[in-house]
C-alpha cells in the first residue's frame, strides 16, 4: 500500500514536470510565429515562456522547475540546431531568471489573486523588470562569445532579449494567474456586458493596430472598461489580445508600423505592450483593493450594528439598577 502510493506520487510528479515541459515549449513555438532579427539574433516582441513559467511556479512551486529546464533546453537546442556548452548556459539563464522572479515575489509578501496594488507593483519591478536581467544577460553573452554577436551590438540585442521576457511576464502571467482560478460561470445580467466587451476589444484591437492613422490609443478605453468592471479576469486577456494583434501587425509591417525599420518596430512595440499590461495589471489590482476594502468596512459595520444591538436601551436600563444597588451596597 505504501509503494502503491509511492509510485503514484512519483508519477504524479514526472506528468507535472513533462506538462510543464510541453506547455513551455508549446508557448515557444507560438512566439517564434513572430520572430524578428536584430543584428542576426532571433529576438521575440513577445516571449510567453517566461511567463508561463512563472506562473507555474507561483501555483506549484519550485517542484515544476525540470520541467522548465527541460522546456528550455529543448528550445535553446531547437534553435541552435544542437546542443553545446553555450546552449546549456543559454537555457540556465532561461530557467534562472523565472526562478529568480518567483523567489523575489515569495520574499515580499506576493499573492496571486493580485487584489492589491503592491501585488501589481512587484510583480512588474521585480517579477519582470529585475529578474528578466538574468535571462537576457546570458543569453546575449553567449552569442557574444560564440562570435554570432559583435560586441558593439550587445546592448541593443540585449535590450531586445529583455523586452520580450518582460513582456511575457506582463503580458502572460496575469492570464496563467487567471485561468488558474476559473470557475463554472453563473448566468448573470453581466453576461451581456462581457460579450459586448469582447466584440469592442476585438474590433477596437484591430482597428487600432491595422489603421494606418495611428489610432493606437484606442486600445486604452477599451482596457480601463475591462479593468474597472471585470478587474484582473477581464483585464488580463484583453491585453493580451492587444498584445498579439499588435504584434501581428508590427511584424506584417501593416498600419501604424509601415515603414518603420525592425529596431523601430521592437520598440513601438515594447511601448505599447508595456503601457497596456501595466494599465490593466494595475488597474485591475486597484480596483480590487478598493473592493476588498469596501467590503471589510461592510463586514465591520455590520458586526458593529450587531453590537449595538446586544447593548439595546432595553437590557442595558434593566442592568443599570442593578449596578446601582452594587454601588449603595458597597458604601
Amino acid at each position: 500500500m505504501i509503494h502503491s502510493e509511492r509510485n503514484r506520487r512519483y508519477l504524479v510528479a514526472v506528468l507535472r514536470v513533462v506538462g510543464v515541459a510541453a506547455v513551455y515549449y508549446g508557448a515557444a513555438r507560438l512566439g517564434l510565429l513572430r520572430e524578428l532579427t536584430v543584428h542576426g539574433a532571433v529576438v521575440t516582441p513577445l516571449w510567453p515562456p517566461t511567463g508561463i513559467a512563472l506562473g507555474c511556479l507561483l501555483y506549484d512551486g519550485l517542484r515544476v522547475w525540470p520541467g522548465i529546464a527541460v522546456g528550455s533546453l529543448v528550445v535553446v537546442g531547437m534553435l541552435g540546431g544542437t546542443v553545446t556548452p553555450s546552449t546549456l548556459v543559454v537555457a540556465a539563464g532561461n530557467t534562472l531568471a523565472p526562478l529568480c522572479a518567483y523567489a523575489l515575489l515569495r520574499r515580499t509578501g506576493f499573492r496571486r489573486e493580485l487584489d492589491r496594488l503592491r501585488d501589481g507593483v512587484v510583480l512588474v519591478f521585480l517579477g519582470a523588470m529585475a529578474a528578466m536581467v538574468i535571462g537576457a544577460t546570458a543569453g546575449t553573452t553567449m552569442l557574444v562569445v560564440d562570435g554570432k554577436l559583435p560586441a558593439v551590438n550587445f546592448w541593443s540585442v540585449w535590450a531586445a532579449w529583455w523586452a520580450g521576457d518582460v513582456m511575457g511576464v506582463l503580458v502572460v502571467t496575469p492570464v496563467v494567474l487567471v485561468l488558474g482560478r476559473v470557475r463554472p460561470p453563473r448566468f448573470t445580467d453581466r453576461w451581456a456586458e462581457a460579450v459586448a466587451l469582447s466584440a469592442v476589444a476585438v474590433a477596437g484591437a484591430l482597428v487600432a493596430t491595422r489603421s494606418s492613422l495611428s489610432m493606437l490609443y484606442l486600445v486604452f478605453p477599451i482596457v480601463i472598461w475591462a479593468a474597472l468592471r471585470f478587474r484582473l479576469a477581464g483585464s488580463a486577456p484583453c491585453a493580451l489580445l492587444v498584445s498579439v494583434l499588435a504584434i501581428v501587425a508590427g511584424t506584417d509591417g501593416t498600419g501604424p508600423f509601415a515603414g518603420h525599420t525592425i529596431v523601430e518596430v521592437m520598440i513601438n512595440l515594447t511601448v505599447l505592450n508595456g503601457a497596456v499590461a501595466l494599465t490593466a495589471l494595475l488597474l485591475a489590482a486597484m480596483v480590487a483593493e478598493q473592493q476588498n476594502i469596501r467590503h471589510r468596512i461592510e463586514r465591520a459595520c455590520e458586526e458593529l450594528a450587531e453590537v449595538v444591538d446586544q447593548l439595546a436601551p432595553g437590557r442595558s436600563a434593566a442592568a443599570w439598577p442593578s449596578r446601582a444597588e452594587d454601588e449603595r451596597g458597597s458604601r
